[in-house]
């Protein structure tokens, strides 16, 4: 799966999560930040790592992918973060060796 799949698939679970009124006012791409530019709140945090969960099973592991960062790390965290943590845990293994 490309980064631009995984990123419509990410930006469909965040206009989900905050509303697509309020979505409308955003472009949400790879350089928008969870908290400066989308205010999501840690229960909404909590939602899209579920629905992360849902999409991509076992794959994905986004609450480990957070316990390695600090407070200010996920504070700053970015969209184009997640989308290329999903992307690595998708790509097979090797599958980058030449």
């Amino acid at each position: 799966m490309t980064p631009e799949g995984i990123l419509a698939e990410v930006r469909a679970m965040l206009i989900e999560i905050i509303g697509s009124e309020y979505a409308l006012s955003l472009d949400i791409d790879m350089r928008t930040s969870f908290d400066a530019d989308l205010e999501l709140e840690s229960i909404e945090f909590v939602r899209l790592a579920s629905m992360l969960s849902e999409h991509y099973g076992d794959r994905v592991d986004f609450v480990d992918f957070l316990a390695d960062k600090g407070f200010n790390e996920i504070i700053n965290l970015t969209v184009g973060e997640v989308v290329s943590y999903i992307a690595d845990c998708l790509t097979p293994a090797g599958a980058l060796d030449g």
